[in-house]
C-alpha cells in the first residue's frame, strides 16, 4: 500500500509533529514500507501452524493493593511547575 505525503502531512498534523520536506518523504516511504509488508503477511498461510509461545501466555504479576494514606498536597504538588493553594495549574486546551 502507497502512502501519500498529503496523508503523511495529515498524520503530522494529528501527532503536532513539524516536519520538512525531507523528513516528510521519507516517512511516506517508511510507512509504505511497512504497510506492504503487513499486506504481505496477511496473505500467508499459516494453515496447520501451531501458535507460539509467548507474551500472550503469560500471567501478570501484580502487587497486593493496600490502601495508604496520601502523603497530602505538600508533597504531590512539590514538583508541580504551577499551583494555586491544593491544586495543579494546567494550561487550557480547549477554547
Amino acid at each position: 500500500m502507497k502512502i501519500s505525503e498529503q496523508e503523511v502531512e495529515n498524520i503530522a498534523h494529528l501527532a503536532r509533529l513539524k516536519m520538512d520536506d525531507e523528513q516528510r518523504q521519507a516517512l511516506c516511504g517508511q510507512l509504505s514500507d511497512i504497510l506492504g509488508y503487513m499486506d504481505k503477511l496477511a496473505h500467508v498461510d499459516v494453515n496447520g501452524v501451531a501458535p507460539a509461545s509467548g507474551a500472550a501466555f503469560m500471567h501478570n504479576v501484580l502487587r497486593e493493593d493496600v490502601p495508604q494514606t496520601s502523603p497530602g498536597p505538600r508533597v504531590t504538588l512539590a514538583n508541580a511547575p504551577e499551583k494555586d493553594q491544593d491544586y495543579y495549574l494546567v494550561p487550557r486546551v480547549v477554547k
